[in-house]
């Protein structure tokens, strides 16, 4: 039996959950054209594992959650990395500094972000499979 990939590092790397073999997208880098067509290209199944990406109609919508949680999460982290490195407070205007800086890199990491969120989201749907090979892959179960 193979050693599994890094669960998180499979995640970071945008590889698919089943095999974490995979590239979940066409092109590895989300910046290369700024269109949502190019940021959410993705073929539609595993070229490692066959495993269908978009389970069923309207799957990827759950990921607008995902998505928020991620912004939430940087933007937190960018909060106390301010207030532990700066000294930001609400008694001057420092609080406006980071609150436009961490604007700006919400939406520079945006289409990182939007992707990552997908990757997540499947992460919860799909298990990873060791022997990928002998099983067939995961199909959407309406009666969950």
């Amino acid at each position: 039996m193979k050693k599994a990939p890094n669960y998180f590092l499979s995640i970071f790397k945008m590889k698919c959950p089943r095999c974490r073999r995979g590239p979940m997208f066409k092109d590895a880098n989300p910046y290369k054209k700024l269109k949502l067509s190019h940021i959410f290209d993705m073929p539609e199944t595993c070229p490692t594992c066959n495993q269908k990406y978009d389970l069923e109609t309207g799957f990827w919508y759950g990921t607008g959650y995902v998505s928020y949680a991620l912004a939430v999460a940087v933007s937190v982290t960018t909060f106390i990395a301010s207030l532990v490195l700066f000294g930001v407070n609400f008694n001057d205007n420092s609080i406006f500094w980071w609150l436009t800086a961490n604007c700006i890199l919400l939406v520079l990491i945006q289409p990182w972000l939007m992707r990552l969120s997908r990757v997540i989201y499947l992460y919860f749907f799909v298990k990873y499979d060791a022997d990928y090979e002998h099983h067939k892959p995961k199909e959407f179960d309406h009666h969950q």
